[in-house]
């Protein structure tokens, strides 16, 4: 029996999408899982945005290395560890082979001709801003990945931005300090004489790098997203790019040592280019660990159409009963808040799905979010008060005055009258139905008295 090509991709297609995980075998769904994760992944590399932004971030680096390294260098050398600098961008630039030696010299050199004091407080305040603006770019590149629409403030950039640059260089080796100090005590160097001991810390040292990169690429996925990353994704996150890093840079070596023809065309930008390749290459690498964090931690996001899933007015009315029912029913037992992450993963709907139907629910006076982090959702009103009829019209109306509202649409008399025949129908079978009945009674307890829920808040 031939098989033709379109028939062949309808079965693949149908094996791979075309099943509920849940009502898969538990092995199945694991490696039903795999497929749909690589082919994602696989199509958000060809869809090209990772790599259009990783070009971005290249550019950003390009104009914001010197002075962010300028940054850390007063830090450490206030601290008088300044002279690791150079050896941590040895480090870096280690698949360059004897370009990155001379990149490092560069750069450092920069450096030391930097006086800060002699830009006053403007040129400060650009130095100071040109560093920042590399997180800024990273941070705008995570909340993409993550679907996140809402960036942090700009008071609270600057702290958390500088706080990491500040900080960051000093944790990093005051860590490398006591981890010399430690293996120079003359017990630790005695444990090392011995066999078992010894090879034990030769195969440290050879898989030290690897998770060295593994942990500095989770800590990034949990810092930088303007969203709660919980630490399982990121560590997967983390080690796919980690892995991917470290062997990316050796493959880069043995590109960067044959690469003769380079010199040959761009003379003395060669050195430059090899540089931009691997600053690409390295910014590609953690964005798509960041991705692969992104979809371990919602799997709902795994489907077969690319870009943002889109509600049918169907799905987004019945979301929003979904929702208000559980929300009500939490604020009722006086549980604490449901927040818009716990809802996408108890509903397994995508999280821009929830933001849109809170949101619209929030606009109309129904919900309002608290002030934590991240914010929780409680009912504005009594839940006797707020009709599902009320409940439907904020979803169905949500937006229209930013665009298009009812009224700019010329109606013909008999659409007119069908649509009034419908409000009045509606209306009718939902008069006696408020957000408590969606709450449905609550369980009683023999002995026990219901506990009422909080307060509901007052004002929108």
């Amino acid at each position: 029996m031939r098989w033709q090509p379109d028939e062949l991709r309808r079965t693949f297609d149908e094996a791979v999408w075309g099943s509920r995980l849940g009502a898969l075998p538990r092995r199945r769904a694991r490696a039903v899982r795999l497929v749909r994760l690589a082919l994602v992944l696989a199509r958000d590399l060809a869809g090209g945005q990772l790599t259009l932004r990783a070009m971005s971030l290249v550019y950003t680096t390009l104009l914001s290395l010197v002075p962010l390294l300028a940054l850390s260098f007063s830090v450490l050398k206030a601290f008088g560890v300044y002279n690791q600098l150079q050896p941590m961008l040895l480090t870096f630039l280690d698949p360059l082979g004897e370009k990155g030696i001379e990149i490092t010299h560069r750069v450092i050199q920069f450096i030391e001709n930097m006086n800060v004091g002699v830009l006053g407080s403007v040129g400060l305040a650009l130095l100071l801003y040109t560093a920042v603006s590399l997180v800024q770019k990273i941070e705008e590149s995570f909340n993409f990945i993550w679907h996140v629409s809402r960036s942090r403030g700009i008071g609270e950039r600057f702290t958390r931005y500088l706080s990491a640059l500040l900080v960051g260089p000093i944790l990093i080796f005051s860590a490398i300090g006591i981890t010399a100090a430690v293996t120079s005590v003359s017990v630790v160097q005695d444990l090392l004489t011995l066999g078992p001991v010894e090879w034990l810390a030769v195969q440290a040292g050879k898989y030290m790098p690897y998770v060295l990169v593994i942990g500095a690429f989770s800590f990034i996925y949990v810092f930088i997203p303007n969203t709660r990353v919980r630490l399982g994704p990121a560590l997967v996150g983390g080690l796919v790019g980690g892995i991917l890093w470290q062997t990316a840079g050796w493959g880069f070596a043995l590109f960067a040592a044959t690469s003769t023809k380079y010199a040959a065309i761009y003379s003395s930008l060669a050195i430059l280019v090899l540089f931009m390749l691997w600053l690409y290459l390295s910014w590609l690498i953690l964005l798509f660990g960041a991705a692969v964090a992104f979809y371990v931690q919602h799997p709902e996001y795994l489907v077969a159409e690319a870009g943002e899933p889109r509600l049918s007015n169907r799905m987004r009315e019945r979301l929003a009963l979904v929702a208000m029912s559980l929300i009500a029913r939490r604020h009722l037992e006086g549980g604490p808040p449901w927040t818009a992450e716990a809802l996408a993963q108890t509903l397994r709907m995508p999280m821009r799905a929830i933001d849109i139907v809170l949101g619209a629910l929030q606009a109309a006076g129904i919900l309002a979010r608290t002030a934590a982090e991240p914010p929780g959702y409680l009912p504005v009103r009594e839940l006797d008060q707020v009709g599902v009829k009320q409940l439907l019209d904020a979803v169905r109306t949500a937006s229209e005055d930013r665009f298009l509202s009812a009224g700019h649409l010329p109606v013909p008399e008999p659409v007119e009258q069908l649509i009034a025949r419908l409000d009045q129908a509606s209306e009718a079978a939902l008069r006696d139905l408020t957000v408590r009945d969606l709450a449905g009674a609550l369980p009683e307890q023999p002995g026990a008295a219901v506990r009422p829920g909080p307060r509901a808040i007052t004002g929108a």
